[in-house]
């Protein structure tokens, strides 16, 4: 999870992202466990996070619907199409490999299942972007391996994900979208 924090305002944006998902989660990078609040009663969440603090952090919030679990991104410890769906929010700007990242959640992901994001990005603004880029190299040391301009789109596609919706807000900072794992 993004290392700069907990983000207050995207709460609804948490709700309605997750309202939806049913089935067997997984949720990377879970952090101290903001989404879990969110998820339908339905939907059976194993909640993943490298770091162990966090994940002690997040026991509070679990519930008999979600697990929690320690896991490395790059390297998860799941047979290959277990989920249903799968959820990233404020994650893949901390990844130091992203499409390493999202190749191996789509490993674990069953054909046609989707992975829904929240992320922050670089700006389609030129002006803004190129902002981004240059307070990035020191953005990222101060927030502890937070990138300021990732393009998480692009990451995506390199990935092999279809994506199928972006709602973008914030003057392109923030992007909600769903990527689909084609059906093989």
């Amino acid at each position: 999870m993004c290392r700069t924090g907990y983000v207050p305002f995207i709460g609804d944006w948490r709700s309605r992202l997750l309202r939806e998902i049913h089935g067997l989660v997984l949720e990377v990078g879970a952090g101290d466990g903001p989404n879990l609040d969110h998820y339908p009663r339905d939907a059976r969440v194993i909640a993943t996070e490298y770091n162990e603090e966090s994940i002690a952090l997040a026991q509070p919030r679990s519930s008999s619907h979600a697990q929690l679990a320690s896991a490395d991104i790059e390297h998860l410890a799941f047979p290959d199409h277990t989920f249903d769906a799968a959820v990233a929010t404020l994650v893949f700007c901390s990844v130091e490999r992203p499409v390493v990242g999202f190749q191996e959640v789509r490993r674990v992901l069953k054909p046609g299942g989707h992975l829904h994001l929240i992320e922050h990005v670089r700006s389609h603004h030129r002006w803004l972007g190129r902002l981004q880029d240059k307070l990035n190299a020191r953005w990222t040391v101060w927030a502890e391996g937070c990138n300021l301009n990732r393009d998480t789109e692009a990451n995506l596609r390199l990935a092999g994900f279809d994506l199928q919706a972006v709602r973008v807000s914030y003057l392109g900072l923030i992007k909600i979208m769903i990527a689909r794992n084609p059906i093989i």
